[in-house]
């Protein structure tokens, strides 16, 4: 008989499943019987499943910041619909911090407790635990857990924010007189960009988070790739690994499995009277505004540093800025998996997944250079390594809507409407900002050489309240998307 069931699901609005399914292939070697209900997973789809299963645990995934709320809303359900299995958390943007402030006070208790869980290979232990109703070790989480929120709210009340007026009077000022604006781009509007083949980005491929995904680790001097192979704990897997992964790449670049097509955008902007968004206009007469995209701006106290905002990287208005943006998707993936699925072999499932996010990544590089060098053309004259471009030596960032510098994934629809990704690309937002498929890259692109990466970090209520009425949405929705990094309760 199996050790336990196991359910296993990535919640609604997401549709990331790779380190899901890592898991499930550890927990299945180790005897258990898992079942993985995909992706996309309604609350109800979840509750339903752990019924009808009589599973012994419960595993939730989610990459993006709004499944921190799914997760939540699906403990509270789970507790209304007086469920007693425990709930395992995971996924690139869930927390031990995060478990223990905001899910596990809907749910935990000794007998059913909420627990997050790093990555594939500590998953084992954390269900025998469960499974064999281990108390010691539910009661030292439960203890951690409580230590965790402790920490946290006595942490918001040490946490010295200034409000957003204060902080836009020291906003980042570039003088932009000195370091002027990039010149006129070669190419403005909408492209669609389909001539990329596979082997066009190989050059651009970015190794190491493939070993990230896959849990392997060198210790130093061998932590990133090539110097992997020569750990002596994890070298001979890795090269294996890499070994199969070329094999897979080789035959997906020869069979075409896999696509690549996008959109690039380049647009006239300025910077928002107030100085907080950045306007883009329908045309270089710069009379009528086409779209808005809101910033956020950091408030966290600090001393005779600027308080950063991506708007701070756009010319006022008297300037003729622009800015750019690019949605890029690797297509096939899905269906690749889906057919390693039906053949039993979860190895090359995974590996397809990974390879696909690694081609993505390739191809977003190369887009972005693309721009730099020829259809805004600003770095006309840029002649680097593809390894000096994955260290971002060149001008100029490229931050995806939903990360630290503007951490609200919901501004990707008005690049998605700006660009047109779904009509002209067949790239979709699903109804929490995933894109579609899952190998996808978003970016707003700034050209001015000050420009540079920064975290807003936590935000007020007065800058949420600013916010929300720039987007003209009511208070309740924009803390919904800026839940993650609120300074306050929203209870």
């Amino acid at each position: 008989p199996p050790a336990g069931k196991v359910l296993m699901a990535t919640v609604k609005g997401d549709v990331h499943d790779i380190g899901k399914n890592i898991v499930a292939v550890v927990l299945g070697c180790n005897n258990f019987k898992v079942y993985d209900i995909g992706v996309m997973c309604s609350c109800d789809s979840i509750l339903e499943a752990a019924k009808k299963y009589k599973v012994d645990v419960v595993g939730l995934s989610g990459l993006i910041t709004p499944s921190l709320d799914e997760m939540i809303f699906v403990a509270k359900e789970f507790e209304k619909a007086g469920l007693t299995m425990p709930i395992l958390i995971g996924g690139a943007t869930t927390s031990k911090m995060h478990t223990a402030v905001k899910i596990s006070p809907q749910y935990f208790t000794p007998e059913h407790p909420v627990i997050h869980v790093l990555d594939a290979s500590r998953s084992v232990g954390v269900v025998s635990s469960l499974i064999a109703k281990d108390e010691d070790y539910v009661q030292e989480i439960m203890e951690e857990y409580t230590e965790l929120r402790e920490e946290y709210y006595a942490g918001l009340e040490d946490r010295k924010f200034v409000d957003l007026e204060k902080a836009a009077k020291k906003k980042y000022a570039i003088d932009f007189d000195a370091t002027p604006v990039a010149p006129m781009p070669n190419e403005c509007g909408v492209h669609v960009i389909d001539n990329y083949t596979l082997d066009m980005v190989l050059p651009y491929i970015d190794w190491n988070p493939f070993f990230q995904t896959w849990e392997l680790r060198g210790r130093y001097p061998n932590r990133g790739y090539p110097k992997i192979f020569d750990d002596e704990h994890v070298g001979k897997e890795a090269k294996d690994l890499f070994d199969n992964a070329q094999e897979m790449l080789m035959e997906i670049v020869a069979q075409k499995t896999m696509r690549l097509k996008g959109v690039v955008g380049i647009f006239p902007a300025n910077r928002s009277d107030d100085g907080e968004d950045v306007e883009v206009w329908t045309d270089q007469g710069r009379t009528e505004v086409k779209a808005t995209f809101c910033m956020l701006r950091q408030q966290a106290e600090k001393d005779n540093e600027p308080y950063y905002s991506q708007a701070d990287f756009v010319a006022p208005k008297g300037h003729a800025d622009h800015i750019g943006m690019f949605a890029v998707s690797c297509f096939g993936a899905e269906e690749l998996a889906a057919k390693y699925e039906s053949d039993n072999d979860d190895y090359k499932k995974i590996m397809a997944q990974a390879l696909a996010d690694r081609l993505v990544e390739a191809f977003a590089e190369a887009v972005h250079k693309d721009m730099r060098t020829k259809t805004w053309g600003y770095a006309a004259e840029e002649d680097m390594k593809a390894e000096d471009l994955l260290k971002v030596k060149y001008d100029g960032i490229r931050p995806a809507p939903g990360y630290p510098s503007q951490p609200d994934h919901s501004e990707k629809s008005t690049m998605w409407d700006l660009i047109q990704a779904k009509e002209l690309a067949g790239i979709e937002l699903s109804d929490t900002l995933s894109m579609m498929p899952a190998s996808s890259v978003s970016a707003l692109v700034f050209a001015h050489p000050k420009s540079q990466y920064f975290a807003v970090g936590q935000v007020g209520k007065d800058q949420v309240e600013s916010y929300s009425k720039r987007k003209g949405v009511g208070l309740e929705q924009g803390e919904k998307w800026l839940s993650s990094i609120l300074n306050y309760d929203r209870d």
